[in-house]
């Protein structure tokens, strides 16, 4: 079950959001599926990113695993921001952010302190990449 939570004034289009849930999730071949959404304020998302990580300020994604796989908190102002500073589409940041929160909840990590944390957060890009090309056709 994929459940989205627009705690925002801002329209999002939820079925290209579980459409790329759905293809990250059977392309990783998981059988956990509960996975819940939120979408929430610079606000909120910072007091989020100051309680879990101690960075007093907003960011664009937050992922907390659980049994079921978990939930994917992301600022869409700070999508936007993101967007423009990348010069990409607000779709394609989106379905970039929204599958960056899934490979977490997933297990992989581009910020671990391990000796080959290197190689991790390469092999994370890459799923990251291939996955928003795979969903690319969606997001235009």
């Amino acid at each position: 079950m994929i459940e989205i939570n627009n705690l925002t004034a801002n329209a999002i289009d939820e079925e290209l959001l579980k459409m790329i849930c759905e293809k990250v999730l059977q392309g990783e071949k998981t059988k956990e599926k509960n996975l819940s959404i939120a979408f929430v304020g610079q606000g909120r998302m910072r007091e989020i990113n100051k309680k879990y990580r101690g960075k007093n300020r907003a960011t664009d994604v937050f992922s907390f695993p659980n049994d079921g796989l978990g939930e994917i908190v992301i600022c869409l102002r700070e999508v936007r921001k993101n967007s423009k500073r990348f010069a990409l589409p607000f779709k394609q940041e989106l379905a970039q952010v929204l599958i960056h929160g899934i490979l977490h909840l997933l297990g992989y990590d581009h910020e671990k302190t391990s000796a080959s944390w290197r190689k991790e957060a390469n092999k994370m890009k890459e799923k990251q990449n291939y996955y928003l090309e795979l969903c690319q056709k969606f997001t235009l």
